[in-house]
């Protein structure tokens, strides 16, 4: 293994506002997502704003995974943290970026633990 963890952070553009206003979708979106990256679900918890927006997360015995949605800027903001090298989280940020109907993305995945950060950012990706 060389790093200790792997975060991808992703910018969600041009996102369905209904999904990224309704928590349930949300919440079960990101279990659905985790559990398609192999990941072991620890505690679920989020939180629906009113008039609109959607904070959460989903803790994995690997990390955890979360969002907070703007609606009506049609963004959501996304972190896919896993430990180790058994889990890529680019297969739970592009499952939660389809699911959310993002047209437009950019995301980074930033190693953990081992020194001094280095970013590798990805191209923004227009649908």
């Amino acid at each position: 293994m060389d790093t200790m963890g792997r975060h991808v952070i992703a910018e969600l553009w041009g996102c369905d506002f209904d999904k990224i206003n309704d928590m349930d979708f949300i919440e079960r979106t990101f279990v659905e997502a985790a559990l398609k990256a192999g990941a072991e679900i620890r505690e679920v918890a989020f939180h629906k704003f009113a008039p609109h927006g959607v904070s959460g997360v989903v803790i994995i015995s690997e990390s955890h995974l979360t969002i907070h949605s703007f609606p009506e800027h049609g963004y959501a903001s996304i972190d896919v943290y896993t430990c180790g090298d058994r889990i890529d989280p680019n297969v739970a940020a592009e499952y939660i970026a389809e699911a959310l109907g993002s047209t437009k993305r950019e995301h980074l995945e930033v190693p953990r633990g081992m020194g001094p950060i280095r970013i590798q950012k990805a191209p923004v990706t227009a649908l």
